[in-house]
């Protein structure tokens, strides 16, 4: 197994866009990420949003009049063959990222597909293939790997400012109460703390150590099957372990620290996209870095998306396609331990 920071190194060249004129965005859903999405879009100068789809048309002219989008489409298929949407956002409930991201890839559109990537590492192998056999770009939307602060911490470690890795520990948790109904509760989309919410800590622990070699797990589950409160310890050949949780039960305080043999970075608040970290250093003051700018904007990733399809690349180097690969994995040995399967998933998924 890989047990260093992922290199940011440049991904194969397909065709490039133009950089004289603003990428051109298709929105693949109409719920709340798609919102928060979109906004932030319309705040950069280099972007446009020309066209969103849902499944229905009532839907989709809704959310095209309140963000004053030109086209609505009532099926997914119409925007995937829409001329002039270079690359398209796909914000569906997890459970429907395989469907809807393979049908832009069929049609050759460039995809960011939101967090977790697919339900399972079989789909995402297969999407990866996909994009891979079309040479099409294709990314996942792990915002928190195009974050300033965050980039800066894996820099660090990179560097050795902490030493040789030890331990990583992080959280994310929300108090809830999620009523059976809520779509985290649901175990045909997906439902659970794991795949929502724990996915940020894995990726987190993988960012800097790589796929792990061995995954322990426990979980609260709930009477629907889906995971409560799970916590997880990853381990790695090269002797460092990270200590990870999530809850849809229990607020926790959404922390992370990085721990090596002469140091430690702490992230105080929302390590996914903090605002502030702090290096110690044997032997040295604290080293406190801020980030100005709104701390939760999308406008990384987006950015992030369009240098690389500018540049004619077909995965971002931030985040690429391996590094999501393996975390579907983990996600999948977690849930393998403690017993949540979807319904339709195979033996093994």
């Amino acid at each position: 197994m890989n047990d260093t920071v992922r290199p940011e190194t440049a991904a194969p060249a397909s065709a490039a866009l133009p950089a004289d004129r603003p990428v051109r965005w298709g929105v693949l859903a109409t719920g709340g990420m798609a919102a928060r999405f979109t906004e932030d879009l319309l705040a950069m100068p280099d972007a446009e949003v020309v066209a969103v789809a849902g499944r229905s048309e009532a839907s989709s002219k809704t959310f095209a009049d309140r963000h004053g989008i030109a086209r609505a489409y009532g099926d997914w298929a119409a925007l995937a063959a829409d001329e002039d949407v270079d690359v398209v956002y796909v914000a569906t409930p997890h459970s429907a990222h395989r469907a809807a991201a393979g049908l832009c890839l069929e049609a050759g559109k460039p995809v960011l597909c939101e967090k977790p990537f697919t339900l399972n590492a079989a789909e995402a192998a297969e999407l990866v293939a996909l994009a891979r056999t079309r040479g099409t770009f294709l990314m996942e939307a792990m915002w928190m790997y195009c974050h300033p602060a965050v980039r800066k911490i894996a820099a660090l470690v990179r560097e050795g400012a902490v030493g040789e890795v030890r331990t990583v520990q992080a959280d994310f948790g929300l108090a809830g109460p999620f009523e059976p109904d809520h779509r985290l509760r649901d175990p045909a989309l997906g439902g659970g703390a794991l795949l929502d919410l724990g996915v940020y800590p894995v990726s987190f622990a993988q960012l800097l150590l790589g796929e792990p070699d061995r995954v322990q797990a426990d979980a609260l589950l709930s009477d629907e099957g889906v995971d409560l409160n799970t916590g997880m310890l990853l381990g790695w050949d090269g002797g460092a372990t990270a200590l990870l949780s999530c809850s849809i039960t229990a607020g926790t305080p959404v922390t992370a620290s990085v721990t090596g043999t002469e140091g430690r970075i702490d992230v105080p608040d929302g390590f996914f996209f903090p605002e502030r970290f702090v290096l110690h250093r044997s032997g040295a003051e604290p080293e406190e870095f801020r980030f100005d700018g709104r701390r939760d904007s999308l406008e990384h990733e987006a950015a992030e998306v369009m240098r690389a399809l500018r540049a004619g690349e077909t995965e971002s180097p931030l985040v690429p396609l391996e590094g999501t690969l393996a975390v579907m994995r983990t996600l999948d040995a977690v849930r393998e331990r403690v017993g949540v399967r979807f319904p339709g998933e195979a033996r093994g998924a």
